[in-house]
């Protein structure tokens, strides 16, 4: 990196847009593609048909939605799952099913641990997340981080499946910017290598936990009582 190089605010909405599209990419072997133009919004929020948020915390704080419509979902799902090897008999067949919304839960927490990883080394810096939640809406619910924000940015920027299924990813930070005064060397990781262990170590899961029931219900109820629905 250069001296005095300068990240703002945008620079940081598109290496996530990087991470969520190449993430997805990879796992679906399909191709992800995002709007080279981004809207700016007042306020983000889940919308149906699923829903998943991000907070982060550390060297900036922001909020991260993704906003999935049906066919999206489940383009993404069977893709993913026929890739790992599963049948079509073995894939649900509604958005609604808790496989569909742990398989983008398991995606989403992937493209987390890319992008956290990306923008720490770039910028130095320690950044914190929690667990992507995934929600199946039939509602759009309104979401805010927590906590104060001197001058809030708040983007939206549309992606596009290989199927041309439409699904939003939404950032809401404070604006900044990372002023690089010195120079250091940024510690580079091959991609490749990172999502083929995390692919393997999925695998090994899904095989394990296939044939167990998994109920999302009394999750899903205690995080809806919590954003006070």
């Amino acid at each position: 990196m250069r001296k005095n190089h300068t990240i703002t605010t945008d620079d940081i909405l598109i290496k996530l847009c990087h991470s969520l599209a190449d993430v997805l990419s990879r796992a679906t072997d399909s191709q992800i593609k995002y709007s080279p133009m981004v809207q700016k919004i007042n306020k983000t929020s889940l919308k149906p048909d699923i829903g998943c948020f991000v907070l982060f915390d550390g060297g900036f704080t922001g909020l991260v939605v993704t906003n999935f419509s049906a066919p999206a979902a489940m383009e993404l799902y069977q893709n993913y799952m026929l890739r790992m090897g599963f049948t079509d008999s073995d894939l649900a067949i509604h958005h609604t099913a808790d496989d569909v919304a742990n398989i983008l839960g398991e995606l989403m927490n992937q493209v987390v641990g890319d992008f956290t990883g990306k923008i720490g080394r770039e910028l130095n810096i320690s950044i914190t997340q929690n667990q992507p939640k995934m929600l199946a809406l039939h509602k759009q619910i309104i979401l805010s981080v927590d906590t104060n924000l001197d001058r809030p940015q708040v983007r939206r920027v549309s992606f596009t499946t290989s199927n041309n299924n439409i699904f939003y990813l939404e950032l809401a930070m404070d604006k900044t910017e990372f002023i690089q005064l010195e120079a250091f060397e940024v510690d580079e990781q091959d991609p490749d290598t990172i999502f083929e262990t995390a692919y393997v170590a999925q695998q090994q899961n899904q095989r394990i936990s296939e044939n167990k029931p998994i109920d999302n219900n009394n999750d899903n109820q205690d995080l809806l009582e919590q954003l006070g629905l």
